[in-house]
């Protein structure tokens, strides 16, 4: 993989506008792909990622929307160079962040500022405009007038036809849709460009105290669902609900909406993993038909 990577960089003289590359390590890997370090002969270092190419060009997509939308005085998402070919797969090419885990204020302000630019001059609907991933499980495309319509259609929906791989029956969930949607449209929530993926493997905060968003699975959706998955998996802190919350509070009720948004990510989870995820995503289901059958 070293070697075709050099041999892509060295071919694409745009990417690295002339300069030439002194050095080049892994620094390591996941479900998706393998991460370099890339160091330049003008002392500046970049970030390069190799998985499938359909995943890089949907991450490529949320990185550079986020990008557009978020204030770069308290966020930072990584600036994309390119996107070049490799032997089956791509590697993508961003500028190089070194993050630490210091105060969250300004990631949790900036997330609130991005929720909110975004919301004022969005589509004024809900969806994404190209089949993406939520990890290595499918994201499908499509748009909806409603906020109900778009989660239980296009996220739920095709997340619950696979989980019939491990045994979840469609008796078990088919009769919660239509209650779900119509109880998230109850709330009716503007539309916001959302990362998608928030867990504490997807954020940070950099050596000048902003934040910083990677991995996106961007789509155009209610706000909660990226704060409901902060809570799914721990590594938020309590300064990251304050900076939020002095940007743009959150409405009564969110709380209750946390454990049915955080469905797809359990779900999507069992299908990859299975174990726990199956337990935990029955629960919710149970609670659900309890709380709205």
């Amino acid at each position: 993989m070293r070697d075709q990577l050099e041999r892509a960089l060295a071919a694409d003289a745009e990417v690295l506008e002339g300069r030439q590359v002194v050095g080049l390590r892994s620094v390591g890997g996941g479900s998706v792909g393998s991460t370099w370090r890339l160091s330049l002969n003008d002392g500046e270092e970049l970030f390069v990622k190799v998985a499938q190419s359909e995943n890089l060009l949907a991450e490529q997509s949320g990185l550079q929307a986020l990008r557009h939308w978020a204030d770069s005085a308290l966020l930072e998402v990584p600036k994309v160079l390119g996107c070049l070919p490799l032997s089956g797969q791509s590697a993508l090419v961003m500028a190089w962040w070194d993050a630490n885990s210091g105060d969250q204020f300004r990631l949790g302000r900036g997330l609130a500022k991005l929720h909110r630019a975004s919301a004022v001059a969005g589509p004024g609907c809900f969806g994404w405009d190209q089949d993406g991933f939520i990890g290595l499980g499918p994201q499908p495309s499509g748009w909806c007038d409603s906020w109900g319509d778009a989660f239980t259609q296009l996220r739920l929906h095709p997340q619950l036809c696979l989980a019939s791989a491990w045994g979840l029956a469609a008796q078990e969930w088919e009769p919660l849709l239509a209650p779900i949607a119509a109880w998230l449209n109850g709330h009716a929530p503007e539309p916001c460009l959302v990362h998608g993926d928030l867990w504490a493997g997807n954020a940070a905060v950099l050596a000048d105290g902003r934040g910083l968003l990677i991995d996106p699975a961007s789509w155009w959706a209610d706000r909660e669902v990226d704060l409901a998955m902060t809570a799914l998996f721990g590594g938020f802190s309590r300064r990251f609900m304050e900076g939020y919350s002095s940007e743009w509070p959150l409405p009564a009720g969110s709380e209750r909406r946390v454990e049915v948004l955080n469905l797809y990510h359990l779900l999507n989870h069992a299908n990859l993993f299975g174990g726990g995820y199956q337990q935990q995503s029955r629960k919710i289901l149970r609670d659900l038909r309890l709380a709205l059958l």
